[in-house]
């Protein structure tokens, strides 16, 4: 992360180069303060002298002088032109539906910020020093989550935001209130900002929502994933299960990019285990493990190479400068087609589809715990007493029902295309769809990780009688007695749903990795 010291807080840096992944989680997750290099004012001021120079010309110049979209034939005298930016935005900013989360909301003014800062949407300096104004006081403004078709921009999303820097429009405070934006600018020393020539349009035209959420996806799946790989190991060890297929030479024969590296963290979290050492010496009868246990790093290691080119995407948009006209650096206006969100909506499809392949993996694991004939000694369901306690059945159930919700959200938004604008807009990407259903996705197979690890926890508590006898490898044994510092062990049945939250809040903040790797000594890949 870039950062400068300055009277409040680090503050990330916006230029006129990317912003990394790192700046933009520490801004829209963790409130992080932004602040605007001088070679990116100088570089907005630059290209403000093009536009000015434009909005002189009696030439007509899309978003400069005349209407927008399919009303673009229309030239609009110097007079009406601040009209024409405030209509713009007013009309533009209609989506409807649930407020989309707020780092959400802030990922998009980021990401928009930052292409501002590049000097090549020819909006004033003080646009931007209003922008990170807002971002810098906690303002962040309602955005519904229907609105968006992820081409022309996130156009109803962004819209909501440049209202709020009008001083129009509800928006939420730092602490969360609801309240208006002339208010709640006020309140922050702010002034709200009149729109000048193709001010309004460089604030809407861009994919800025779908990268936000691709980005804060990508940071989610990278603990997520390794996380998974945790819950296979652990599973395969509280079943009684085979380290032989995780061998490197093994894994080799296939160099699959990702397939060894889950393999690797399996291994890793699965070495020093006397349960695994036991079945080597004990007569162990079993030829192979099913496949959810055996082939746990081939499925992993894909949605990690599914990831890593999904990275490599967002990487390439947040280095971009997307706008529509875009001044270039000789100084052009130029209409151009960059808004179209096709490469970060496909990304954000291929990563739901991994998703629910993880999660359906998982599932399996879970179920294998519960059901005697697979579980080689483990009570029926994981109960303490069967037949009186039902133990981890409708946690299963709760599993198979996310799991299920997951495969609808792997099904695509980005084949689907609705045309707008009087088909001017003939395709579109449908990104910001995308994203959101892949942000639901991620939080289902946060819950089904958590069962997974709590049911394998429970199962191996009743093979060896808990963590402080543990015949389990060192780092199982930490993920354990993570997991009983806020679970009880087992016993008779009681309210499940709270345990289910409590280890699924330990799989989202990351306590579970992070107590697996101080006894490893290393990060998992």
């Amino acid at each position: 992360m870039q950062v400068q010291n300055n009277d409040e807080a680090a503050a990330v840096r916006v230029g006129v180069g990317p912003l990394s992944g790192e700046d933009l989680l520490a801004v829209a997750r963790h409130g992080v303060p932004v602040t605007l290099t001088p070679e990116a004012l100088a570089a907005m001021a630059s290209s403000r002298g093009v536009i000015e120079a434009l909005a002189a010309d009696e030439k007509p110049h899309y978003g400069v002088s005349t209407g927008f979209g399919a009303l673009a034939v229309k030239q609009i005298p110097p007079e009406q032109r601040t009209q024409l930016q405030r209509s713009l935005i007013r009309s533009h900013a209609a989506s409807s539906g649930a407020e989309v989360d707020r780092e959400v909301v802030r990922a998009l003014m980021l990401n928009r910020l930052a292409t501002l800062a590049t000097g090549r949407t020819g909006v004033r300096p003080a646009v931007g020093l209003a922008y990170a104004g807002m971002l810098n006081a906690g303002i962040t403004p309602v955005v519904g989550e229907y609105g968006s078709l992820g081409c022309s921009g996130d156009l109803a999303p962004l819209s909501h935001c440049a209202l709020a820097l009008m001083g129009e429009g509800e928006v939420r405070t730092a602490d969360g209130q609801l309240m208006a934006a002339s208010a709640a600018l006020a309140a922050a020393g702010l002034e709200p900002v009149e729109l000048q020539e193709k001010e309004g349009l460089a604030l809407i035209n861009g994919t800025d929502g779908m990268l936000g959420m691709l980005t804060l996806a990508v940071a989610d799946l990278r603990r997520l994933l390794a996380t998974a790989d945790l819950a296979a190991a652990m599973s395969v060890e509280g079943l009684l299960g085979s380290d032989s297929v995780f061998a490197a030479d093994l894994q080799a024969l296939r160099p699959q990019p990702g397939q060894a590296d889950s393999a690797a963290n399996i291994r890793s979290v699965l070495a020093g285990s006397a349960l695994i050492e036991e079945q080597k010496t004990g007569g162990f009868t079993r030829v192979q493990d099913a496949y959810s246990l055996r082939c746990a790093p081939q499925v992993h290691g894909a949605a990690r190479s599914t990831l890593q080119h999904a990275e490599m995407v967002a990487e390439c948009e947040r280095a971009s400068a997307i706008d529509n006209p875009v001044v270039t650096l000789d100084g052009r206006l130029e209409s151009n087609g960059n808004f179209h969100g096709a490469p970060v909506a496909y990304v954000l499809d291929f990563l739901a589809i991994a998703v629910a392949d993880v999660a359906s993996m998982s599932e399996r694991r879970t179920d294998r715990f519960l059901d005697r004939s697979r579980s080689h000694g483990l009570n029926a369901f994981l109960a303490f007493d069967p037949g009186v306690d039902s133990g981890h059945m409708i946690a299963q159930y709760t599993q198979a029902g996310i799991v299920s919700e997951l495969k609808r959200l792997a099904v695509p938004a980005s084949v689907d295309s609705i045309p707008s604008s009087a088909m001017q807009e003939d395709h579109v990407s449908m990104g910001w769809a995308a994203g959101l259903k892949l942000r639901r996705a991620i939080d289902g197979l946060t819950r089904v990780l958590a069962i997974e690890l709590l049911t394998s926890a429970r199962g191996l508590d009743m093979r060896d009688g808990g963590a402080a006898t543990s015949r389990s490898a060192p780092a199982v044994t930490a993920c354990r007695t993570a997991i009983r510092a806020v679970v009880p062990g087992p016993g008779p049945d009681r309210y499940l749903s709270p345990e289910i939250e409590a280890v699924r809040v330990l799989v989202d903040d990351g306590s579970l990795l992070a107590a697996v790797e101080d006894v490893l000594g290393t990060r998992l890949h």
